[in-house]
């Protein structure tokens, strides 16, 4: 570029510097009165759990450039604000005070977490990720029951697609939180995973609702690592149940 009397100008390189330095500075503010410290533009959710601090969240990824804010189970109240904002999106800034609990937070984040619950295919003691499923975790931090009677079930009857040599697809435990679409089409690249269909009917599924067996699938199993619950796993799983007497949650699931 250039400048006053033909000099060339830096202020594209200095603008691009001191861009960097703010995005790398530090700010101080508060998450429940605790006094934490984060980079400037950091999400509330990465700056609270860099802190020990837990918010409940199903679809966030830390590398997504751009929040998916599907699952709106991490609100907080920050104060100054009129309304509870999506942590996951919602970006630190000096001095402000986030409270990650209140009666309007827990309020909507059971309401969430009810709503995926009314559309999932329950069967924990049949399913490979019993013990380990996020949504059994998030049902004793939110204390609300797996069987919620507030809304009405809806019914959970797409088929489930095993023709793949190592993992099995059931989009009746799908909860939609994007996690295995992005990690195929950024992470993998082999972008064989996507959304189809819309409303209550959508659904992850491989492109032109082919059998994941006849895809171009390379079978790197990071959509398998990255579903929260029994959605996406691998055949060689233990079996679909585990041994023992049933645990609280499982008991809970039965009532």
């Amino acid at each position: 570029m250039t400048g006053i009397r033909g000099r060339t100008s830096n202020w594209p390189a200095v603008l691009r510097v001191s861009e960097e330095y703010t995005m790398s500075a530090e700010v101080n503010f508060f998450i429940d009165d605790k006094p934490v410290q984060a980079r400037a533009g950091e999400k509330i959710l990465w700056a609270a759990l860099d802190n020990g601090i837990e918010i409940p969240h199903l679809c966030a990824e830390r590398e997504r450039e751009e929040p998916f804010g599907a699952c709106r189970l991490c609100f907080v109240e920050v104060e100054g604000r009129d309304l509870p904002v999506l942590s996951c999106s919602e970006p630190v800034a000096a001095g402000m005070r986030v409270h990650t609990r209140s009666e309007r937070v827990d309020r909507l984040r059971r309401t969430a977490f009810e709503l995926l619950m009314s559309h999932h295919d329950l069967d924990c003691k049949n399913c490979a990720r019993n013990r380990s499923c996020a949504l059994q975790k998030l049902a004793g931090t939110l204390k609300v029951s797996l069987r919620p009677k507030r809304f009405r079930k809806l019914p959970t009857e797409a088929p489930v697609d095993d023709s793949h040599a190592a993992i099995v697809l059931n989009p009746n435990r799908c909860i939609l939180c994007g996690k295995c679409v992005w990690v195929c089409n950024q992470a993998g690249r082999s972008g064989v995973l996507d959304f189809v269909f819309r409303g209550l009917r959508t659904r992850v599924a491989p492109f032109r609702l082919e059998p994941l067996g006849d895809s171009e699938c390379d079978d790197c199993m990071r959509c398998v690592d990255s579903c929260p619950v029994g959605a996406l796993t691998r055949k060689k799983d233990p079996a679909e149940s585990t041994s023992g007497p049933p645990g609280p949650l499982e008991q809970q699931q039965k009532a």
